[in-house]
């Protein structure tokens, strides 16, 4: 059997395979991404579901003139294997490999770099306005999931594009499902289209009776499908899609290359924007991933035989600490509520869905939403707790500050992911939140150091009276986990820092560190005191508002200090340390800021992309003994085979 695939280093190459070779592409293509994903990990499910989407439009256009937008992009490695990167593609997410995103600077098929969702709709007006203003050629599609159209961007997309009849091409990739189940109006009215008895009915019924017509039957029948196409026009006219002003063609099988490409053409020749409604399966092609896509969407490495996991998972994630805790609480108050957009299993919130079905909300894509429909809970008399990755929260910023903050609503904000997440890179990274919400008034900021820490910050949290923010990364949790019984929590003091190994006068060096850092911090320490060094460490456990007392004592007893973050260096911790000390009259002596500099931090795997920017316990020890004028000595105090 011919391998069309080796042949393949281009659009080119994709080209020059006759139509009936496509489908044997596809199969192997999936074998592909089977082979690759299981050893690097990846989104699995979603890419399997659209491998003939992507290789119609790349056959039937001509990228880059034409142009393929791919929203979130978390679906896009086919577009990837297809436009030169296949010889690459094992180092998919790995540090200094391809990235698992659309990235303007891989390629120049990747129109536009995306990451998040609801955003290929946009992008694709503002390109069809460039191209009628600079009188350019090519046709313009956006890929969209169903998923990914609950997002309010989508919409106010949608409604310019039909407003001013741009002459785009958004087609909707309906799966049925995005991360999670799909909810909302929007989902179940794609289940009506998708499955309407009616439509289908009388289709079947024109059709029957066409080939009765005696002579001329089987002729006319050849043009059947221009007339179920009519006829699914006419029935859906004054809908949705029509009312924003899109002409829409529809339900198409996304797994028929022939079929989809008949479409394309048939959309070519329709001038302003038109809506292809395309059905995939999610996981097509690989039994494990058809049965269970959510669990198949984000993988690690996995043996391709059954689907289990190649990584053995020992001890549990701060997401699942978050779940189970928030669940222990709310079963000793019923006003606790949990809120999530569209991330239920990513946040631990499945957790707390299954035990508390009726307080639990998922709004969906769209965090703008979440906030402030958790402040008219909060206002109506319940707990809320909307649990959202710090990336995301980005999209619900206005309603933090207008909805949450301005009105000093008691809404407790559980930011995960926050810090470096590893292999999803620049678009996921959770390293901007002290920044943006440090500046909020009203807003109560704290960051968890370890799974205790977590269960007690929660508690605190949530008893607060005001909008408080618990910020945790992603990942395995720090220290052991005791899972505590409501009576054994205890609220944290607003705004109180703690000392982990005392500040004493004329110290050599104080570590202020806080959340992520404040272990290896201690473990730097340790090291340092243990080789003759007065080494003090504080946790600052609280963003904002910070512990006055405690920082401005160790300013005025150090001789050296280190601030050390896992996020950005502007606007952060250390900048709120240095605002202090400059309206106290301090005077800061030699400080080293440990954090991410001015830069957005690409893909790679969560302990090595640490260990680059010295967030690690090493780095933190090499940064203390360059400010005590010894950093030769990091080689004796770390020896290599430690790293």
């Amino acid at each position: 059997m011919e391998n069309y695939l080796s042949k393949i280093n281009g659009i080119d190459d994709l080209k020059r395979l006759k139509s009936s070779q496509l489908k044997e592409l596809a199969a192997e293509i999936r074998e592909f991404l089977l082979e690759n994903i299981s050893k690097t990990g990846g989104h699995l499910a979603s890419n399997l579901g659209t491998v003939e989407l992507t290789i119609a439009l790349h056959h039937y256009l001509n990228s880059p003139t034409d142009k393929i937008i791919w929203d979130v992009g978390h679906q896009a490695y086919t577009h990837k294997i297809l436009t030169g990167r296949k010889e690459c593609f094992s180092s998919l997410r790995q540090k200094d490999g391809i990235s698992g995103y659309p990235k303007c600077t891989e390629s120049p098929h990747d129109i536009i770099g995306a990451g998040h969702s609801s955003t290929s709709i946009s992008a694709a007006v503002g390109l069809s306005l460039a191209r009628e203003n600079l009188d350019q050629m090519g046709d313009i599609y956006a890929v969209i999931g169903d998923g990914a159209l609950t997002g309010g961007m989508a919409f106010e997309a949608l409604n310019h594009a039909g407003h001013i009849g741009a002459d785009i091409n958004v087609i909707l990739n309906d799966n049925e499902m995005s991360i999670a189940n799909n909810v909302g109006a929007i989902s179940n009215y794609l289940s009506t289209l998708r499955n309407d008895p009616t439509v289908k009915r009388v289709q079947e019924d024109i059709e029957f009776l066409i080939n009765k017509i005696p002579r001329i039957g089987k002729t006319v029948s050849n043009t059947v499908d221009r007339v179920k196409n009519a006829l699914k026009y006419s029935f859906i006219q004054g809908v949705l899609f029509e009312e924003f002003g899109f002409n829409y063609l529809g339900p198409i099988d996304g797994h028929n290359i022939i079929e989809l490409m008949k479409h394309f053409k048939q959309a070519e020749a329709i001038k302003g924007p038109v809506l292809l409604h395309v059905v995939t399966k999610k996981g097509k092609g690989y039994p494990p991933a058809e049965k269970n896509p959510d669990k198949f969407h984000g993988v690690g490495a996995f043996n391709i035989k059954d689907g289990s996991s190649k990584k053995s998972k020992l001890k549990p994630s701060y997401s699942q600490i978050f779940g189970e805790t928030l669940s222990r609480m709310a079963a000793a108050d019923k006003k606790i509520a949990g809120v999530t957009a569209a991330m239920a299993a990513g946040t631990g919130l499945d957790i707390f869905a299954e035990a508390y079905p009726e307080r639990y909300y998922d709004v969906g894509i769209a965090e703008q939403h979440a906030i402030t429909m958790s402040t008219g809970l909060a206002r109506g008399g319940m707990k809320p707790v909307a649990a959202i990755y710090s990336t995301f929260l980005q999209r619900g910023y206005d309603q933090v500050i207008h909805d949450a903050a301005l009105q000093n609503i008691d809404l407790t904000i559980a930011v995960d992911r926050a810090g470096i997440v590893g292999n999803d890179g620049e678009t996921h990274q959770g390293l901007f939140d002290y920044s943006f919400l440090r500046p909020v008034p009203n807003l109560v900021m704290m960051a968890v150091k370890d799974a205790e820490q977590l269960q007690q910050m929660l508690y605190t949290a949530v008893n607060y009276e005001g909008p408080a923010v618990l910020r945790y990364p992603r990942g395995t949790a720090a220290g052991e986990y005791t899972p505590r019984k409501v009576e054994e929590l205890q609220q944290i003091e607003i705004g109180k820092a703690e000392e982990l190994i005392e500040i004493k006068e004329d110290m050599d060096l104080t570590i202020l560190a806080v959340g992520s850092t404040v272990i290896p911090s201690q473990k730097a320490a340790e090291i340092l005191n243990n080789n003759g060094y007065q080494t003090a460490v504080v946790d600052a456990r609280f963003i904002k508002p910070l512990d006055e007392e405690i920082i401005l004592k160790a300013l005025k007893n150090s001789k050296n200090i280190i601030t050390a973050e896992e996020q950005v260096l502007a606007g952060g911790f250390s900048s709120a340390v240095l605002e202090l000390a400059a309206d106290r009259g301090v005077a800061v002596k030699n400080i080293k800021r440990i954090g991410i500099g001015d830069e957005f931090v690409t893909h790679g795997g969560m302990e090595e992309m640490k260990k680059e920017y010295q967030l690690d316990a090493r780095g933190i020890l090499e940064n203390a003994l360059s400010l005590l004028s010894k950093a030769e000595e990091v080689k004796k105090l770390w020896p290599e085979k430690k790293d």
